[in-house]
């Protein structure tokens, strides 16, 4: 098996990069029940709800709920009513995809200019920039289409001090939270699927578009078994503060997991989404208190990984124990876990990950994960 070496990454002053950003402003989700899905982030990933817009804040055709881990912003909105375009529109995205992320916000200095950048080098603009405004003050939001029914949001809020944009009041009910500790710090990279023969389109779309750079790249060499593989490459921003990656699947006996979540979620989309944190035995821990699955490891996975890791922060019992990977390269080491699809199609997951130097994406882990998912894939009757 060959592995691919993540390639240096450069930071980018504000002259060089052509696509300043300052973050992840939000993943937006479209879901059957906004009320239960609020509950579900809250009490089993322990977020905040910040903030809340329905009926009684003007909006009659849809509810929507903000949820935070420190610099994690995760949306959920539902329709309640189907006369309306945006009821219609949200009512069938959860018909066609189940509850999937219709939006990766991401903040920026200046939407007029990132509008103007992104479209000026091919991205299909689907809102021009256009003013919020509320007692709070003024967020300027842009839009750009990207894979499969997935946009881009450019938010320009550093004229706003409410509690997420215009429209939105702070939530009055209690927190929800099981504990006083925010379990995550950040959004470390999402993670999209594309159809056969479309990686490298949308890897030159993130580009151009967005002046990203590629820092890793997996082949179906790199990531197979004997019935199904994949091929995978990352990108990120001149900040290195926003990271994606898109796969696709390769040809194979059988379908792959990008091949399944094709099949269910109805075309390319967000796959899985990896959230930071300082302390993954602590988080994992918590999470499955609130009763998250996450997937399974064999044993054999750990009685080499002290050899091949070297020393780490948690014992390899408790790594074993927690089914939780590690992975180190010339910068330092990682360790990750996979939760199980957090809705009934098996589409959208969570990565969990705590990184001590290490920039790539665990590239001595992707061959386990291939196969833990291709177990569940055989359960489900999908392989």
């Amino acid at each position: 098996m060959t592995t691919t070496h993540p390639a240096p990454i450069v930071s980018k002053g504000p002259a060089e990069d052509p696509f300043p950003l300052i973050g992840n402003d939000a993943v937006v989700f479209a879901v059957g029940n906004a009320r239960q899905a609020m509950h579900f982030y809250r009490s089993a990933f322990n977020m905040r709800v910040t903030a809340y817009s329905g009926p009684e804040t003007g909006v009659a055709d849809s509810l929507s709920y903000v949820l935070e881990s420190n610099e994690v912003r995760i949306v959920v909105t539902s329709a309640i009513r189907q006369d309306t375009e945006r009821g219609a529109w949200l009512t069938d995205h959860v018909v066609r995809h189940g509850d999937g992320v219709t939006d990766i916000a991401l903040t920026v200095p200046d939407a007029f200019a990132a509008y103007r950048y992104a479209v000026g080098q091919g991205a299909h603009g689907l809102a021009e920039p256009y003013t919020l405004e509320d007692d709070f003050g003024k967020v300027t939001l842009a839009r750009v289409a990207a894979y499969g029914d997935t946009v881009h949001t450019f938010v320009d809020r550093s004229r706003y001090s409410g509690p997420y944009l215009p429209g939105y009041v702070a939530y009055e009910g209690s927190s929800g939270c099981r504990t006083e500790e925010d379990l995550f710090q950040a959004i470390d990279h999402v993670v999209g699927n594309v159809s056969l023969g479309e990686m490298n389109s949308w890897i030159d779309f993130y580009k151009r578009t967005m002046g990203f750079s590629q820092i890793q790249e997996f082949t179906d060499q790199d990531i197979s078994t004997e019935f199904s593989s994949l091929m995978s490459k990352a990108l990120a921003d001149g900040s290195n503060k926003v990271k994606f990656n898109v796969s696709e699947p390769a040809p194979g006996q059988h379908k792959s997991q990008i091949d399944e979540y094709l099949d269910f979620y109805g075309g390319p989309g967000v796959q899985h989404i990896a959230l930071a944190t300082d302390d993954i035995v602590a988080t994992v821990r918590s999470m499955q208190a609130a009763g998250v699955q996450f997937l399974k490891t064999p044993g054999s996975y750990y009685d080499k990984l002290a050899d091949r890791v070297g020393q780490m922060r948690f014992s390899i019992d408790e790594l074993r124990e927690l089914n939780i990977l590690a992975d180190r390269d010339e910068d330092g080491y990682l360790l990750q876990i996979f939760t199980a699809p957090v809705q009934d199609r098996p589409t959208v997951f969570y990565e969990i990950i705590e990184r001590h130097g290490c920039k790539g994406f665990g590239n001595g882990n992707f061959q386990a994960l291939f196969e833990a998912i291709e177990r569940e894939q055989a359960l489900r009757g999908n392989l």
